[in-house]
Formats: structure tokens, C-alpha cells, sequence
């Protein structure tokens, strides 16, 4: 009968266990010197390697040759334990014998010496699925057991273990395996198996098994159970359902874009092929959280991505998305994945999903608005600025494309001061102090005014837009970095071209203007200017 891989290559020695050096080191200290407690706690995420490492200690304690701390496998006691016949080593689930009743008979049977072997050993997995009477009927037999007797507690959730209990215990805490441990050990069974597994497939397999070397045998088992071939990543799509990497990068490119029509495409390719609705907005949550990690933490980051797209797709499509719109992006597929059991069509709700992403102006939500607000923030920080042409520069663009232009006549040149071509075309300085009042502090949005005696008035001189101002306390109060950058960027976004701006010396003032309104003062002020 055909045995399934995570059973049939289950470790059998401390020194073939994967990724749980620090756990296995010390055990076999403790067996090799003798120094044994009568109760472990072994904790840790599924498939990390708990069960096996308890099996192992149990036919440790007990075989005729142990070698290093590791059990022979071949004497009487370590093929006893490994058939299951033996009746001094006992595996206990929890979850099914949870009552106290279960744990008053597991006490009163401890207390009989060992028939076989030399020590009656108890596994207990999942130990915290038991009641808290089963907890402390178990308390006083593990505070002070038999010297035949140990206990093995296994679980993956320590929070719920009194602390009663974990305070008798030794605890081993098994760490997530990573993946390049994890595809160390795929080869090998494929080799041992003759599998044909491609090295991204073995990779793709290690992300999603999650430090789970148990996960990650199983989807092999199953990937090669219906490959045709060679196992390859979208052989193993294919047969585990997923979108695969490429499907969602393209779907998350789309919402990136703000292209609705290319992922209601692809998600409806998708949907044609069969795949789940809901595994479909995990793996975009995921991509999406891969992304808001690597913007939080690019180096270190790359070890916690969930493996759904590699690190050359996540950094592509990077620039596409700020923090703010992964946030929203992560919240409405979480909102949406949550309201799929109380719905009627899964598939309007994603369709509908996915619209919401890639249109988020058509929200006036919070988190809508932070997400363009990101966006706008992201692109003038890297160069790229919006252009908004103003009414008038599109009216008279669609007048130079609709009359032909006529050569100019020297006669007809215009004067100086209005002949340069890159003055302010028509609107350009109302259009401009508008845009202001919306973006300065209230202080010097009255300085900007289209009033004849304004304090500012605007030159445009190339791509030089110079201010000039009536007094010296205008000119102090405006030139700024705070006043004159947002002058400049509303006059680049109108113009189309990047516009610096700059002081003027001083208000135009008429020939003689300043000694005429000194000579003024000193007529009105005769006793404190002597006039010569």
C-alpha cells in the first residue's frame, strides 16, 4: 500500500531532523550525559517538527545502543515504538481525550512500571486542548511522577497552558524551518522518489508550506501525483489551485495602474479556469502585504515575504503603489474575503472588489482619499508633476491647430516688454493666484490678489516667474522656502515645464520718483529736515 512522503521520510534520528539544531543539540546532551527531566514541552507551528523529535526521545530513553544520543533503530525497543506495538509508549491526543476522566486514567495506569522497555513514556499532543479540571488532575502526577515514568507535552498554541503546568516542564521552543532548508529537503526525496522537481517549483513550495517542512512534503506528494512530467510552478498552480505568481503580479500591476477593464480580464480568465474566488483575494492581500513590508523594511523584509510573487516581481511592481493605497488595498480585500460566507455571488463581490481598488475616486472614504493622497505625495517626490492646462492655453491651442498660422510682419513685431515667447500666456496670473489661495497660509494668501494696488504682482521671464512686492515687510513675509515653493510648483503644474521663482529687487519705481517723495516729506516735516 502506498504510504504517503511525510510519513514514509519521518525522521528516525535527532540528526535528520531539519532546521532544529538548537532542540536536538540539546537533547542529545541530555541522553548522552543522563541528566533527563521527567517533562517536556515541545511548542512551535504545525509541521516544524514537535511529534517527530517526541517519537524520537521516546525510543532514545529507551534502546539497547544508543549512538551519540541518537536511538539505533534496529534493537528490539526501537522497532517496538516505531510499529506502534508498544504498549509502555503511548501517543495521546488531546483533543479527543480532553475530559478529566481520560487524564484519571491515564494517572492511575502511570503508576505500573514499564512491561518492555525501560521507561513508560506518555506523548500527549495538542495538550492544550485539555480542560482546566483535566489540567489539574494532570498537575500532581507531573509535579512528581515516577521514576519510570516521562511526559512528553506537545502543543502549538502555549498561551493556553497553565502556567502551572509550564512551570514543571522543560520547554523547547521549534522555530519555522526556512525555506532554503526546506528545499534542501524536497530534493532529496524528489531524488530518493525519482521526482523530476525544477528548482523555482522546489522554491515555490518551500514559500508556500509557510516553515512547514510537513506542508511543503505534502504539496510535493501532491504536485507529483498529477504532473505529467516535470514538477514545475505552473504545473504546481495548476493542481493546488492557485492564481500562480504571474496571474496575481498582473492583477496587482492592473490595480497599480488603475486599469479596471485589464483585471476584470484577468480575474475573469481566472474565474473561467476554475480557480477559488476566495484563494484569489488571499494571494492579492499577500502580494500587497509583501509590498507594504518591503517599502517598511527592504533588507530585511525579504525574508518575511510569503512567497506568492518572488522578489524581482515585488520590486517591479513597487513603484506602482504607495503605502497609503497598500493599506486601503489590504483592508477591502480583508472586508471582502470576510463577507464571502454571508453571500449570495461570490463573483459580483469580488468583481465589485476589484473596481473599488482600481477606482479609488469613486470613494470618499477616509482611506480612499489617504490613498490618492499618497499617490499625488509619491510622484512629485520622485519628479513627476501633474499638468493642468488652464482653459485659455487649451483654447488657444485648439485656435493654432484649427487656423493655419501667417508669417508675421516686421511692421506688426510687438514692443519689447510683450515680445518674448515664454511670457505668461493669457490667464495665466488669475489662474495662478486661485491655485494659491487654496495652498498658502491665510497670512500671505492676501498678498496674492488681482487688484490693481495688489502687494505682489507676478513677471513671467522665461522660466523665471519674478515677484515683485510694494514694501520690504511683503518681501520678508513671502520669501520663504514655505510661501515660494508652492508658488513654484502651482506655476510648473499650469505651464507644463518646470518653473523656478525669484524676489525682485524692489518695486519699479519712475525716474526720480524717490527723491520727489523725499523732498515731499521734508516739505510737510519741516522741523526735523533741514532742506538745502
Amino acid at each position: 500500500m502506498y504510504q504517503a512522503l511525510y510519513r514514509k521520510y519521518r525522521p528516525q534520528t535527532f540528526d535528520d531532523v531539519v532546521g532544529q539544531q538548537g532542540v536536538t543539540q540539546t537533547l542529545k546532551n541530555q541522553l548522552q550525559t543522563g541528566r533527563l527531566s521527567h517533562a517536556y514541552l515541545f511548542t512551535g507551528t504545525r509541521g516544524t517538527g514537535k511529534t517527530t523529535c517526541a517519537k524520537i526521545l521516546a525510543k532514545a530513553v529507551n534502546c539497547e545502543n544508543p549512538q551519540d544520543g541518537n536511538p539505533c533503530n534496529r534493537c528490539a525497543a526501537c522497532r517496538s515504538i516505531d510499529a506502534g506495538a508498544c504498549m509502555d509508549v503511548l501517543e495521546i491526543d488531546a483533543a479527543s481525550n480532553n475530559g478529566v476522566d481520560s487524564v484519571r486514567a491515564l494517572r492511575d495506569d502511570a503508576v505500573y512500571t514499564p512491561a518492555e522497555v525501560k521507561k513508560r513514556v506518555y506523548i500527549i499532543d495538542e495538550v492544550h486542548m485539555l480542560s482546566l479540571s483535566a489540567f489539574n488532575a494532570l498537575l500532581k502526577i507531573i509535579e512528581e511522577p515516577p521514576e519510570h515514568l516521562l511526559f512528553i507535552l506537545a502543543t502549538t498554541e502555549l498561551h493556553k497552558v497553565p502556567a502551572t503546568i509550564l512551570s514543571r516542564c522543560q520547554r523547547f521552543a521549534f522555530r519555522r524551518i526556512v525555506p532554503e532548508d526546506i528545499v534542501g529537503r524536497l530534493n532529496y526525496i524528489a531524488y530518493q522518489e525519482s521526482i523530476e522537481l525544477e528548482p523555482d517549483a522546489a522554491a515555490f513550495l518551500a514559500r508556500l508550506a509557510d516553515g512547514g517542512l510537513r506542508d511543503a512534503v505534502s504539496l510535493l506528494d501532491q504536485c507529483a501525483s498529477a504532473a505529467q512530467g516535470a514538477v514545475t510552478v505552473d504545473e504546481a498552480c495548476k493542481v493546488l489551485g492557485l492564481a500562480g505568481a504571474r496571474q496575481t503580479a498582473a492583477l496587482m500591476e492592473a490595480v497599480g495602474k488603475h486599469d479596471a477593464a485589464a483585471a476584470l480580464s484577468i480575474f475573469n480568465t481566472q474565474y473561467a479556469e476554475g480557480k477559488d474566488l476566495g484563494a484569489m483575494l488571499d494571494e492579492l492581500c499577500a502580494v500587497a502585504r509583501d509590498l507594504l513590508i518591503l517599502r517598511t523594511a527592504p533588507q530585511a523584509g525579504i525574508q518575511m515575504i510569503s512567497g506568492i510573487c518572488t522578489p524581482q516581481e515585488l520590486r517591479t511592481l513597487q513603484p506602482l503603489l504607495s503605502p497609503g493605497e497598500l493599506l486601503r488595498i489590504t483592508a477591502v480585500l480583508r472586508d471582502t474575503a470576510a463577507g464571502f460566507n454571508a453571500s449570495a455571488n461570490r463573483r459580483i463581490d469580488a468583481e465589485l472588489c476589484l473596481v473599488r481598488l482600481c477606482e479609488p475616486e469613486a470613494s470618499l472614504d477616509a482611506e480612499s482619499l489617504n490613498a490618492r493622497l499618497c499617490r499625488v505625495e509619491e510622484r512629485l517626490a520622485r519628479g513627476v508633476v501633474p499638468v493642468a492646462a488652464a482653459p485659455q492655453q487649451e483654447e488657444q491651442a485648439q485656435q493654432e491647430t484649427a487656423a493655419p498660422e501667417e508669417p508675421e510682419e516686421p511692421e506688426a513685431a510687438p514692443e519689447p516688454q510683450q515680445s518674448a515667447p515664454s511670457e505668461a500666456p493669457p490667464g495665466f496670473w488669475p489662474e495662478l493666484v486661485k491655485r494659491l489661495k487654496t495652498t498658502l497660509p491665510l497670512p500671505e494668501q492676501a498678498m496674492f490678489s488681482m487688484q490693481d494696488n495688489a502687494p505682489v504682482r507676478g513677471t513671467l521671464h522665461g522660466d523665471v516667474l519674478e515677484l515683485q512686492t510694494e514694501t520690504e515687510f511683503v518681501r520678508n513675509l513671502i520669501n520663504k522656502p514655505e510661501v515660494l515653493q508652492p508658488v513654484a510648483d502651482a506655476a510648473t503644474a499650469l505651464l507644463g515645464r518646470s518653473v523656478r521663482v525669484r524676489i525682485a529687487s524692489g518695486k519699479a519705481e519712475k525716474p526720480n520718483e524717490g527723491f520727489a517723495r523725499l523732498v515731499s516729506f521734508g516739505e510737510e516735516h519741516p522741523e526735523l529736515v533741514e532742506l538745502k
